[in-house]
């Protein structure tokens, strides 16, 4: 029976230690640190996947860096690859970590792959940096300071964590090279900052940088730079970090340094876990990022059923402009605006609207005792705050993961609720027609068609987050303003239909043909 040879299981072995310093580390950290710092390890079968997207070249020398390196799993996994497939090759690696109780589990591990290397006879060099990475990878190096790069190759589980406007961190990463919100892409910008032409990046990440508004400077910093050239997502959010409590939507991807415009295809992969089957295919690269968009949001199409939902959505008839509609986040900020606010309907006062306000795609006003107010004063620094009387579409901006719908919708209707004036509280978006009110039957379609389940699907697959933004909604396609009033007539009085109701009577509509729909006039 034939057995591996003595290289191949000292390289091997390489992982297995790493990964029981791993687990020893997790357990043994304070998880409110751990909140603290963002800090999410990767386990030894990401870290293998991870490292299998390495692209590795004929090169005498590989230069890598892991910015938030942990326990070094990322590393150690990397170093094995290259020693297993290109043996002879000098690794040069430079790991960051900002936990000084990780440093010497860091160092254990560094020490492993100079050694384990010097075993197979090979060699790995390594730098430790004890420091913050974002402070490391943007102050002058001065005279004696270390070199920051370049990078062939930037590997990276990069801590999860928003940045406050005013931060050190955010400040000194637009300096750099872009703004950014969080954390996490703070890290992926900097590494894409640090790679020589030519090299690549390849990282697990949350996969909200795809989309929405906090992240249009990030995106076309990175778009501008890098090629992307694989991306993988996993079908159950809980395997990617099975012994943890992370349940972000996460995506890994490679992607190369380049400055040129030439774009090729792009290699899409899912599986349900690590150890499952992958399916692969492959899109061109317009259909992943579309050249025309001005938010550059990337559209990430896993499996055929992506597709098909990506095509039923481009083949919807209208923009909000086209249906005489525009979105707006809700303008009355509560905290700015507390000396006006009132808990409950006075004289002088007109209806405030808050996410608890909406039931059953209706308006429930006033909420006696809700910890929320129910009124806003209306005079001169309020009128500008509020919207005229009328019939409006009215979306929570928050959802939580476990809500039936990530998108919610109500209908204000100032027939159930009398007013002069109404205040949209900043925590909704409203749906409005040159900041008025729009016809009570394309608002009533208009909600039934966000409450979907066709609608649902297509925001799920193709928005990492819980947010539902007015830039997200800006940018969905709609059914044709007639259908829309349609819908809205078929709705029965009284509450939101049921699922299947609103489901049958939104399909049933969009199966109208455009050419046989009269004109509005």
């Amino acid at each position: 029976m034939a057995t591996e040879a003595p290289a191949a299981v000292a390289v091997a072995d390489l992982v297995l230690r790493t990964e029981a310093r791993r687990q020893e580390s997790s357990s043994a950290l304070d998880p409110k640190q751990r909140a603290k710092l963002g800090q999410y390890f990767t386990p030894a079968p990401a870290a293998e996947f991870i490292a299998s997207l390495a692209r590795l070249e004929a090169a005498n020398t590989i230069r890598i860096l892991d910015p938030g390196a942990g326990a070094g799993s990322l590393t150690a996994s990397l170093v094995m690859r290259i020693l297993r497939d290109r043996p002879g090759t000098r690794i040069s690696v430079t790991a960051c970590e900002v936990d000084p109780q990780l440093h010497g589990t860091l160092a254990a591990t560094l020490e492993d792959c100079v050694n384990t290397a010097r075993a197979v006879d090979s060699h790995v060099e390594v730098n430790l940096v004890r420091d913050d990475f974002i402070a490391w990878a943007t102050e002058d190096e001065g005279l004696f300071g270390e070199t920051r790069g370049p990078f062939d190759l930037v590997i990276m589980n990069p801590p999860y964590k928003k940045l406050a406007a005013n931060s050190r961190e955010r400040r000194a990463v637009t300096a750099a090279c872009t703004e950014t919100s969080n954390l996490y892409s703070a890290f992926m910008a900097l590494g894409v900052h640090l790679l020589a032409p030519g090299g690549q990046l390849v990282a697990i990440t949350p996969r909200s940088f795809a989309n929405g508004p906090y992240f249009r400077p990030f995106r076309r910093y990175f778009l501008d730079h890098m090629h992307i050239d694989h991306v993988h997502v996993f079908e159950a959010r809980n395997k990617v970090f099975a012994d943890t409590d992370v349940l972000q939507e996460n995506v890994i991807f490679s992607a190369t340094r380049t400055d040129s415009r030439d774009r090729g295809p792009v290699t899409v992969s899912t599986s349900q876990s690590y150890s499952s089957e992958i399916r692969s295919r492959t899109v061109h690269y317009e259909e992943m990022v579309h050249p025309a968009d001005p938010e550059h949001f990337i559209h990430i199409s896993a499996d055929e059923e992506d597709v098909e939902l990506a095509e039923a959505h481009a083949n919807l008839p209208a923009t909000l402009p086209e249906i005489s509609c525009q979105v707006s986040t809700g303008r009355v900020v509560d905290f700015r605006s507390k000396e006006h606010l009132r808990p409950n309907p006075v004289e002088g006062a007109v209806p405030l609207i808050y996410p608890l306000h909406m039931r059953e795609g209706g308006i429930l006003w006033p909420v006696p005792g809700a910890k929320k107010n129910n009124a806003i004063m209306l005079n001169d620094d309020t009128e500008k705050m509020t919207f005229p009387a009328g019939h409006y579409v009215v979306v929570k901006r928050l959802s939580s993961k476990e809500e039936k719908r990530r998108v919610v919708a109500s209908v204000f209707d100032p027939d159930e609720t009398p007013c002069e004036r109404i205040g949209f509280e900043n925590h909704v978006n409203v749906f409005h027609s040159g900041g008025e009110g729009i016809t009570k039957e394309v608002a009533r379609g208009l909600c039934l068609w966000l409450n979907s389940t066709l609608l649902d699907r297509f925001i799920r697959r193709f928005s990492g987050h819980t947010q539902v933004n007015a830039t997200d909604l800006r940018n969905l396609r709609y059914p044709s303003r007639y259908q829309l009033g349609a819908i809205g007539r078929d709705w029965p009085q009284g509450a939101l239909p049921d699922q299947e109701k609103i489901d049958d009577l939104v399909e049933r509509h969009l199966q109208l043909a455009e050419a046989d729909q009269p004109h509005e006039g």
